[in-house]
């Protein structure tokens, strides 16, 4: 894994659907009115007879995704997250995940990535696509897995969730990193605390746990992509080898991946404490800035720190975590 400031890299979901697209003429791309918002102007550039405006009107987009699919198609669906799944979830229920078709739903600005305030925010997303029978739900950490999740997408034979971060997206893994759909990775090794996270979450839990590991603090850190259908055997292996399990994600901490781990824990019967980092049962506010929001809702690398410090009942202050100074072009959470 590369070390923070990570390099970004643009709009890395619209070139690997694109390039996708270049190999199989079914893709068919359906877009929410949130065109360029969602990488997609690529694709409509790249392949306009295979490009479906569909407006701001998400119910309808997902009834025809749901046709397409019954004719043979693969269908991308894009717009925000929040947009993606609550508004048009009856349709979902219905003309996608009941018949069990291969519609591929991407929500953008997953969490608290969106400053836009509650209506804009999908804070609870996966939960409520997990509940679905049928779907696969993806959190992918960086803008390699991103490339390499797009063509495992369309050899899925049902519905797929996948949620993620736009624009700019960091480079944490290096290009030997293979993407499983079907294992969680375990990517450092410790075994005070199972750290299990995803998403927008990995870097923060990366930070925190090097500046864990330099208190003494040993940290397992386990990266699922895929919270549902969850690696139950990894993670179970993980919280047994562990004194404390912690979970990290950019969501509400009922019913994402943090209830998702609860589950392993208590069908295995296992006795090992659990502490949740999440949005904890509250809407977010509207804000200039998505860094603000992870600040004040408790999504830093510094909370998860204290919160694994507290968490194994150190004495004293947490140790801090490093800032440095951003260049133009990378990242580091907050």
């Amino acid at each position: 894994m590369h070390n923070p400031p990570y390099a970004t890299e643009l709009k890395p979901y619209g070139r690997a659907l694109v390039a996708l697209a270049e190999q199989r003429d079914d893709v068919i791309c359906l877009s929410g009115d949130l065109t360029r918002q969602t990488e997609i102007d690529l694709f409509q550039e790249r392949f306009p007879e295979r490009f479906v405006h569909a407006g701001m009107a998400e119910a309808n987009m997902i009834s025809m995704a749901g046709a397409m699919a019954r004719e043979g198609l693969q269908p991308f669906v894009h717009t925000f997250g929040v947009f993606a799944t609550r508004r048009p979830y009856d349709q979902i229920v219905n003309a996608v995940a009941y018949p069990n078709l291969p519609v591929r739903l991407i929500g953008f600005m997953p969490g608290i990535s969106s400053p836009g305030g509650p209506s804009h925010q999908a804070i609870e997303d996966v939960a409520i696509m997990r509940a679905l029978p049928n779907f696969t739900v993806i959190d992918v950490a960086d803008a390699l897995e991103i490339a390499q999740v797009v063509p495992h997408l369309a050899t899925i034979p049902g519905p797929v969730y996948l949620r993620l971060k736009r624009g700019e997206i960091p480079i944490i893994f290096e290009t030997d990193h293979e993407l499983r759909l079907d294992k969680a990775h375990i990517l450092t090794d410790g075994d005070d605390v199972a750290l299990v996270t995803n998403g927008m979450m990995l870097a923060a839990s990366l930070d925190a746990a090097r500046t864990l590991a330099g208190a003494g603090v040993g940290v397992k850190i386990v990266h699922v992509p895929v919270v549902k259908p969850l690696d139950s055997a990894t993670v179970r292996r993980a919280v047994e080898q562990a004194r404390v399990v912690v979970t990290a994600e950019n969501h509400s901490v009922i019913g994402g991946l943090g209830s998702a781990v609860a589950e392993v824990i208590a069908e295995a019967g296992l006795a090992r404490p659990l502490r949740r980092v999440g949005m904890q049962d509250t809407f977010a506010e509207g804000s200039r800035t998505a860094p603000y929001l992870f600040e004040k809702y408790g999504l830093s690398t510094q909370a998860l720190i204290d919160s694994v410090w507290a968490h194994l009942g150190h004495d004293g202050a947490a140790p801090i975590a490093e800032r440095q100074e951003l260049a133009v072009g990378e990242y580091q959470p907050v």
